[in-house]
């Protein structure tokens, strides 16, 4: 079955160009100009990837993948702007995007892009969840929420067993605010970055022998946050 993809982009003739490529690759495109009808097309419809242009009308791009978060956790997006700095960057991330590729680009590359994106979605769905983890002298067993840190066994409570599972599950890459949000507290409430660093010093005074120096536990400032494994 090809795979569906949905285009959001205001200039008609790129969105065009995109469009033909991703046919030529075999994709099945479906293209949208503006930003209410991104959301209602994406909630109508099932999709294997987004890619989406900032600067639409009516609603930006920034708030249509707020709002694609919203619904789905998984779906990989891409986002495709003329916007370049570093604080665009950092924001379309923090938001829940994916990748971000600055105009102009280079057509091939966003095609290498769309399949590393659709291929590393593919990947983690085929991985089954993990159970039970060991790294260093430490270990969870996130069914029992029985856990062994630097000062022995302890008890995780529930959103520290989500929060470090999905940290696990997602080894060596960043994970976004909103994916813990949308994993751990289900959007049902908003807690501040504040609250989500806490746990995470809270990993690490549970599991690093030098809390500030960190091993395993990682926040990248205004991006997320990532769990390494890597020998010392």
């Amino acid at each position: 079955m090809k795979k569906r993809i949905l285009v959001v982009e205001d200039e008609k003739h790129l969105a065009e160009t995109i469009k033909l490529n991703l046919e030529i690759e075999d994709y099945h495109p479906i293209v949208v100009h503006d930003g209410a009808s991104a959301i209602s097309t994406f909630k109508e419809q099932r999709f294997d990837l987004v890619i989406l242009d900032i600067m639409i009308p009516n609603i930006d791009g920034i708030a249509v993948c707020e709002n694609i978060r919203l619904h789905d956790g998984d779906v990989p997006v891409m986002f495709l702007s003329a916007l370049s700095s570093s604080e665009d960057r950092i924001l379309g991330l923090k938001k829940g995007g994916d990748d971000y590729l600055t105009k102009p680009f280079n057509l091939e590359e966003l095609m290498l892009r769309i399949a590393k994106l659709i291929a590393r979605k593919e990947e983690g769905t085929k991985t089954e969840s993990i159970s039970e983890y060991t790294f260093g002298a430490n270990s969870a067993n996130f069914d029992s929420y029985e856990a062994v840190g630097k000062g022995g066994k302890f008890s995780l409570t529930k959103k520290e067993a989500l929060l470090l599972k999905l940290l696990i599950e997602n080894k060596d890459e960043v994970v976004s605010r909103e994916k813990i949000l949308q994993t751990v507290w289900g959007y049902s409430v908003y807690p501040s970055t504040r609250t989500i660093d806490n746990f995470i010093l809270a990993f690490r005074k549970y599991f690093e022998e030098d809390p500030k120096n960190p091993r395993f536990f990682l926040s990248l400032r205004g991006v997320g946050y990532k769990f390494t494994n890597s020998a010392v």
